[in-house]
């Protein structure tokens, strides 16, 4: 074997490993609700074989207040909290995922508001393309360097661009697709360039929902699900046109859940008593297939499994049937928590009161595979977050853990 052919075969060995170990431990988690934008992780080969002492706590940190949840790209771990009504800070942490270590902040003036709640950060880092793209409450836009968090520009959305706050302020994470990046801002919605922060397009100045903007494709059309103020709308990515729209009003104009669609149906679920429903698309219109108030999803996201929705109603997590809405069963073991799935079908929560749980997505019953404490008692409702082996997780003073849960 010459030479060259033999650093071929050495190529192309590590290069197969780099696939298989990629394979093993799936990707990263860049944004909020994950890659494909639902709140399923694609990584299967992780333990829930923890035993009666929970998984191992590989580093913690102390972020702030808030509900941002976890973005991890390239090594690098990314999240958000405030310092509190003394000194109103925000901050955008970037930690070492393997051993937790401080990479940068950045950090910025931003009020506390804790009206009715604790207050705090509420959207997500976004990475992309080198690149850590964060909201403030108030409006405060930063692309910053995803390696060093030096600022690349910045937009004030509020009292610069003129965009109205909601009652309890902006909370969309960015949606970045090709060249720009989409937020629920506006009436339904805001377009901006990636990489100047130009506006491309925009709905409106008016009140925005609390949910991120969803991507879809129905019927060979591109679209992106909106949760306004009042309603769900759909709309075109390429110049913010309404596809098509259905009324959604809640008690004090919350809807915070992302909506989640499957093919030409959408699942719809917001708090304060409102419940859910699924609404059918065709020919431009939206219809009601059937609404209860079985599952009203106040702050976290659904998620769908094999034609069953499982998500919090208000403090009791439920199962239930996504043709008829049914309720399939209930659990009150968890108050009001937050979850995601990995592929493999195990849904991964964390309760109110710090405990983390593991339990098979099963239509017939609430079928736990492990549960433990991992963070001090207090309100958990950020969504934990597993990436490469290790799962992220936070509670609403800023406990911020990184666990061990590759099996090694």
């Amino acid at each position: 074997m010459t030479i060259a052919r033999r650093m071929m075969y050495v190529l192309c060995t590590l290069a197969l490993a780099a696939g298989i170990q990629q394979a093993a431990f799936g990707a990263d988690w860049p944004c909020y609700r994950g890659p494909d934008h639902n709140g399923i992780s694609k990584e299967t080969d992780w333990s829930n074989d923890w035993g009666q002492a929970g998984p191992k706590t590989l580093w913690k940190k102390s972020v702030g207040i808030g509900f941002s949840t976890t973005a991890v790209a390239d090594g690098r771990v990314y999240t958000m909290g405030n310092s509190g009504k003394d000194t109103n800070i925000d901050t955008v942490y970037c930690f070492d995922a393997q051993t937790g270590q401080e990479l940068w902040k950045h950090s910025y003036s931003c009020p506390l508001q804790p009206k009715y709640y604790d207050g705090g950060t509420l959207s997500t880092p976004t990475v992309d393309s080198g690149k850590v793209y964060t909201l403030s409450k108030m409006g405060d836009f930063f692309c910053l360097d995803a390696k060093t968090g030096t600022v690349l520009w910045q937009k004030q959305l509020n009292k610069d661009l003129g965009f109205e706050l909601p009652t309890w302020h902006f909370s969309s994470s960015a949606l970045v697709q090709g060249d720009r990046l989409f937020l629920n801002v506006g009436t339904a919605g805001l377009a901006l360039n990636k990489d100047s922060g130009q506006v491309v397009w925009q709905s409106g100045k008016g009140k925005c929902g609390y949910a991120t903007p969803v991507p879809f494709t129905m019927n060979g059309q591109a679209g992106l699900v909106i949760f306004t103020e009042v309603s769900v709308v759909a709309v075109d990515p390429a110049d913010g046109k309404q596809l098509w729209q259905y009324p959604w009003k809640t008690q004090y104009e919350v809807n915070a859940a992302d909506p989640v669609v499957v093919g030409n149906r959408v699942f719809l679920s917001s708090g304060y008593k409102k419940g859910c429903g699924l609404i059918e698309i065709a020919g431009g219109q939206a219809k009601k297939i059937w609404e209860n108030k079985i599952m009203a999803m106040q702050i976290n996201s659904p998620i769908l499994r094999d034609g069953y929705v499982y998500g919090f109603d208000e403090d009791v997590f439920k199962c239930l049937k996504l043709d008829d809405g049914k309720e399939q069963w209930r659990d009150k073991s968890l108050g009001k928590g937050s979850l995601m799935m990995s592929d493999d079908g195990r849904l991964i929560l964390t309760g109110d009161g710090g405990e983390l749980v593991v339990a098979k997505a099963n239509p017939q019953k609430f079928d736990v595979l492990a549960r433990a404490q991992v963070l001090p008692k207090g309100l958990c409702w950020t969504s934990p977050v597993l990436a490469n082996g290790r799962i992220y997780v936070r509670n609403t003073p800023g406990d911020f853990a990184c666990l061990d849960v590759s099996g090694k």
